[in-house]
């Protein structure tokens, strides 16, 4: 893969799919459907997979694409390819609260090396360069021309004093067992992959999710996380999350600052 080629492209159609879902959220009231897993969609989720799926598939036709809203693509079986959540938080989305992002990964071998998420609702744009390495974008956010960027990392933890941050639609009581475990010195809830990105920025240390997700929900923020110096690993052995699983289900996983000392 060029990165060098790639990274404008999906930073690009990241912001118009921002755009378009933008248009649904400020516009009258919205329709929401249920899903086969009764999940919610809305016309954003479809617009937004109309856009980026286009692109992915005009730029790149040989890369196997998978994305949320369709379904014939969960099928597919693969090691390397593009995976896509056009909107994930729809929750958030629906109730007009903000935590919601724009989401699309490259993976490579199992390992998600390249992404971009994009919260339009907050303006707050993270992705990761050519090099591999993470940023959030400030400005305008032109489509044509990156503008300035801030290279992000994660914390120094505390282990005396921990920044946590865990879902805001999804939180359990196992969940909150496991936090317990740590000597936290700030919570604070997020919605769909901006957790991930509140770990890359050092904004949090630690984000344990104790619940299902699929891949499309957290490789873009995988890629940003990694490229900022942090790790995503399973809950039951700490080993790295991988890609590319039979079904694109996640086990229960851990995104966390290197310098986390963690609980079992």
């Amino acid at each position: 893969m060029d990165f060098d080629r790639l990274i404008p492209i999906i930073r690009r159609l990241a912001l118009e799919a921002g755009d378009r879902i933008m248009e649904v959220y400020n516009g009258p009231d919205f329709e929401v459907k249920s899903k086969s897993d009764a999940s919610p969609v809305t016309e954003a989720d479809e617009a937004a997979d109309a856009i980026i799926s286009a692109g992915l598939r005009a730029e790149f036709p040989d890369v196997v694409l998978i994305t949320e809203e369709q379904a014939a693509s969960h099928a597919l079986t693969a090691q390397t390819f593009f995976i896509v959540d056009p909107l994930d938080g729809t929750k958030e989305f629906v109730q007009r609260r903000g935590d919601f992002t724009v989401n699309i990964a490259y993976v490579e071998n199992g390992v998600p090396l390249r992404g971009v998420v994009y919260a339009p609702a907050r303006g707050r744009l993270f992705y990761t360069l050519a090099d591999g390495s993470s940023v959030e974008e400030t400005g305008a956010l032109d489509k044509v021309r990156a503008g300035a960027t801030r290279a992000i990392s994660v914390s120094k933890p505390d282990n005396a004093g921990l920044m946590v941050v865990a879902s805001k639609s999804h939180r359990d009581a196992a969940t909150d067992d496991y936090i317990g475990k740590y000597a936290c010195k700030d919570m604070k809830s997020a919605g769909s992959s901006l957790k991930f990105c509140l770990v890359a920025t050092g904004e949090a240390d630690l984000y344990p999710r104790l619940g299902r997700t699929m891949e499309w929900d957290t490789a873009a923020g995988d890629a940003v996380l990694r490229g900022a110096g942090g790790h995503v690993v399973r809950f039951d052995d700490h080993t790295p999350l991988a890609y590319g699983k039979p079904g694109w289900d996640n086990p229960f996983f851990i995104a966390h600052a290197p310098g986390v000392q963690l609980k079992k």
